[in-house]
């Protein structure tokens, strides 16, 4: 008989943990989360885009010229290949040795322009702090967000969960409204 009372004791028990469980569903449905790359969104902007342009300009004939290495260092590698069978060991040398400097030329540019980018991409995160947090901002009031994550925190997300591109186009209307 004591069993019983115990039976009923435990339906009604989980009858109240279902309600309560139920209830806080209820709630977890009515929060908004949205997620956002935030480097994603600033590089995807028109300013980063007009800072990409003024780099490639700044900076065009040190690309162009480290193509023509690359180019020159396949052509030298090609030409090699196809002469080494009929090579005497000091042509060989040579065509090494005219490789090496290509190279050394080759990596001196690209480290300078690899510098001069990390550089200038510093410096426009650290200058678009304020209008990337009032972005954010704008686009959780606009859209009644409860939470915002940071892609990296988040190990799945549904797509229609991700507010990037919506940030972006804000950085993109403030930039219009400032000019």
């Amino acid at each position: 008989m004591n069993w019983r009372i115990y039976v009923n004791k435990f339906k009604s028990l989980i009858a109240c943990l279902s309600l309560v469980l139920i209830s806080q569903g209820a709630f977890a449905q009515d929060t908004k989360i949205g997620v956002i790359n935030a480097l994603q969104a600033l590089f995807n902007s028109d300013s980063a885009r007009v800072m990409q342009e003024a780099l490639d300009q700044e900076f065009g004939a040190d690309t162009t010229r480290a193509q023509g290495l690359n180019d020159e260092l396949t052509a030298l590698a090609e030409k090699f290949q196809q002469d080494e069978a009929v090579m005497t060991d000091q042509e060989k040398s040579r065509m090494n040795s005219q490789a090496q400097d290509l190279q050394v030329q080759l990596q001196l540019i690209q480290e300078r322009l690899q510098k001069v980018s990390q550089e200038r991409n510093q410096l426009y995160l650290e200058s678009m702090r304020g209008p990337l947090a009032a972005a954010v901002t704008d686009v959780v009031a606009e859209g009644g967000y409860d939470l915002i994550l940071n892609v990296d925190s988040a190990p799945y997300f549904a797509p229609v969960l991700d507010i990037t591109a919506k940030v972006t186009a804000k950085l993109n209307e403030q930039a219009k409204l400032a000019e």
